[in-house]
């Protein structure tokens, strides 16, 4: 089973910010016995579940039916993340979602990105939830994601965090920031060209397109497409074929593939905070929010 530590406070490098998190740590539980068969689930916290198989985690995101992120489930993922890193049992974690979308980006328009009201896009408490976002790119044990559904915007970021991404027909991957107006963020500046080289990356960016999951894995932002109902099962089936490698080996290869990866992420997020933030006060932000809304191309006008 897992209990919460003690709180832990983090400052960043200007110590303008500060984190507070309580990781998630295992004790010893009778039901698990080591077992590869046996599986375990924990309820972490509101919207996000924690399951144990065999030598796999599974971090599943449950705020139905998008699974808006906020800067509290962007900590909690990072805490169970890193307490499944330190528990060497586990080699390979999933990072999975229920309801329709794995995830429809930021929460703007529910509680809130800093559980709050009334935030500005590229505000503070959206310069702190991309902060925070760099924490999930300083994980050292290997991710497979099951990306079903729109990961558009912010989620798009989230589906960066991943090594290996499986998706299905249904799902479609989206950067839509420069249709509504405005400056990616979640790091997307470093993370997409570097996982597409930068010609792909400006195609993904300039374009604001959404690609099914066959297109997806055409241009790289997955791996494998397989049926809608089997996504979950196909990234678990990678998974257990990742586990059954040495742990230590697994974290110091990953370390090495994304060695600097989230100081970047943390780094550019300050200017895609403060980018976002300039852009959302323009008459195009308004015409491109209201022209994604109303389902039609925006009517934009440099101002």
């Amino acid at each position: 089973m897992w209990k919460r530590s003690r709180w832990i406070v983090t400052y960043s490098r200007d110590r303008s910010l500060v984190a507070l998190s309580r990781p998630w740590i295992r004790v010893a539980s009778s039901a698990r016995k080591g077992s590869p068969n046996s599986s375990e689930e924990n309820p972490m916290a509101d919207g996000l579940r924690v399951e144990i198989h065999g030598n796999v985690g599974a971090v599943i995101m449950d705020r139905p039916p998008h699974n808006f992120l906020n800067f509290k489930q962007i900590h909690d993922i990072a805490d169970a993340l890193v307490a499944m890193q330190n528990d060497m049992s586990i080699r390979c974690a999933v990072l999975a979602a229920d309801g329709r979308s794995f995830c429809a980006g930021a929460d703007f328009a529910g509680d809130g990105v800093g559980g709050g009201d009334d935030e500005v896009v590229g505000g503070d408490a959206t310069l702190a939830l991309y902060q925070g976002s760099g924490r999930l790119f300083d994980v050292t044990i290997p991710i497979v994601g099951a990306i079903h559904g729109p990961a558009v915007g912010g989620g798009l970021g989230l589906a960066m965090v991943p090594d290996i991404r499986i998706t299905c027909p249904d799902a479609r991957f989206s950067a839509n920031f420069a249709s509504l107006g405005i400056h990616q963020g979640f790091g997307m500046s470093v993370t997409v060209p570097r996982l597409l080289g930068p010609s792909k990356a400006a195609q993904v960016l300039y374009s604001a397109k959404r690609y099914k999951g066959e297109e997806a894995v055409e241009i790289g932002l997955a791996d494998e497409c397989v049926p809608n109902e089997e996504v979950r099962d196909r990234a678990f089936e990678v998974a257990e074929e990742i586990a059954n490698n040495a742990p230590l080996a697994l974290r110091a290869i990953k370390s090495t593939l994304r060695m600097g990866l989230g100081d970047e992420v943390r780094e550019i997020t300050q200017r895609e905070a403060r980018i976002q933030a300039e852009l959302s006060a323009t008459d195009d932000a308004k015409e491109g929010i209201a022209s994604v809304g109303e389902r039609r191309p925006g009517n934009f006008t440099g101002k």
